[in-house]
């Protein structure tokens, strides 16, 4: 545990904020101010850029199927070199600081390569760094393979989390040394009602609860990866959304004490990467759906809304949605399914979209699927799938709609407006 929790704080910095020498002397600067005000920091970095896609590519050039372990140590180098950079930038301006690997920060993950997901968390040697009076800057999105460290104690097999995975390296931190805050600075000023690039009236959430982030971040809010809000709600680590272009009140994330008294629909959120697959005159009978979601889950391909139509005459038709880049990999699993099963065949399509209203309690009120799926209608958006939980109800449409129903729904649930509860819920915590 630090010796002064309460004063350290772990920041984490994204790509596009270290995108160039510039922003990173910026960074540079922002992290010695906060470093000036007496607290110890944990800094994560990114991949400067975009050196993360730029890899890849290069991955590609060389091979259709780059070896999974081979693609996790190219990878890391794009968080070892922003590590090193920033750095570099606090040395430059006389504030001490050393860069660590993610296994140097004592990161432990499961076997998944590309996919890994944290195992442990032991900071000795950063809090032996903090103790010695040091900025410690931590490259993200990876860690050492839990077990893998060879007998003289040298370093394992290096492991990556996956997109978004810089922010789960952060509120991990945060949460293993008890940090008193884990900041995370974008390339926007916080968490949105809605995404501000299609809907102009998009206000900005002082704050918002663990609950309701985590439902925004799953169905298509890149603001936050959902791992990260998962870890911060487990672990109740307050997490703020900042913007690193600019000094700006950003979001807490945090449990609201107050959210009986919102309004109860607090955001939107969308996602394009979504494919719909509809299997024709199923078999209606005990194993089906084992036989069709089995190999798709073998396959890795994640599945996620699903629909079964009453069954006529025997047969029955079943549509859900994959991500929209998997598309190619759940046909190519199906079609043999398809003719096992003497199904009458299967259709794709790749130009739909999910847009979903998220708010603590709507499965408990009454009256807000109504006014979603009528402000649709009203909106000549077609409804093609729906989905619900406590907290949100999504609908599949189609793309070319989604940009008018999420105005729409906007200015339907009155978003635009400031919640007169986010004050009193700010002096709260």
């Amino acid at each position: 545990m630090s010796s002064q929790p309460a004063k350290l704080v772990v920041q984490k910095f994204g790509g596009s904020s270290l995108g160039e020498a510039a922003r990173i002397r910026r960074v540079a600067q922002r992290i010695a101010r906060a470093r000036a005000t007496g607290a110890d920091l944990v800094v994560v970095v990114s991949a400067m850029g975009d050196t993360t896609d730029e890899l890849l590519q290069l991955a590609a050039a060389i091979t259709d199927d780059p070896d999974a372990r081979e693609l996790d140590m190219l990878l890391a180098t794009g968080e070892h070199q922003s590590a090193t950079l920033v750095s570099m930038a606090l040395h430059a301006l006389g504030v001490r600081a050393i860069s660590l690997t993610g296994a140097q920060a004592g990161i432990t993950t499961d076997a998944s390569h590309g996919r890994a997901r944290i195992a442990n968390v032991e900071p000795r040697r950063v809090r032996r760094e903090l103790d010695n009076g040091n900025v410690v800057i931590v490259a993200g999105f990876q860690g050492q393979r839990q077990g893998s460290a060879d007998e003289d104690g040298g370093p394992g097999e290096t492991t990556t989390l996956g997109r978004g995975g810089s922010d789960t390296t952060a509120v991990a931190l945060a949460a293993a040394l008890r940090a008193g805050r884990c900041q995370i600075f974008t390339d926007v000023r916080g968490i949105y009602t809605a995404d501000p690039r299609l809907v102009p009236a998009a206000r900005q959430l002082p704050v918002i609860g663990y609950e309701e982030m985590l439902e925004l971040a799953q169905q298509g809010a890149q603001v936050m990866q959902v791992r990260a809000v998962e870890l911060g709600w487990i672990n109740d680590v307050e997490i703020e959304v900042l913007s690193s272009f600019e000094d700006a009140p950003g979001t807490l994330i945090r449990e609201d004490p107050l959210v009986e008294q919102r309004n109860k629909v607090r955001g939107l959120a969308h996602d394009r990467n979504v494919a719909k697959v509809t299997l024709l005159a199923v078999p209606d009978r005990p194993g089906i759906a084992r036989n069709v979601f089995g190999p798709l889950a073998d396959a890795g391909v994640i599945v996620d809304m699903i629909v079964q139509n009453v069954g006529h005459d025997g047969a029955t038709d079943i549509s859900f949605t994959v991500p929209r880049v998997d598309l190619a990999k759940a046909e190519k699993v199906l079609q043999p399914v398809v003719g096992e099963m003497g199904a009458r065949g299967i259709t794709t399509d790749a130009t739909v979209a999910k847009v979903s209203i998220v708010g603590a309690g709507l499965h408990n009120a009454p009256g807000y699927a109504a006014r979603m799926f009528g402000t649709l209608a009203d909106a000549g958006v077609n409804i093609e799938m729906i989905s619900t939980s406590e907290v949100r109800i999504t609908c599949v449409i189609g793309e070319s709609g989604l940009s008018k129903a999420l105005e729409s729904l906007h200015a339907a649930f009155e978003l635009e407006r400031p919640d007169p509860v986010d004050a009193a819920a700010l002096a709260a915590g």
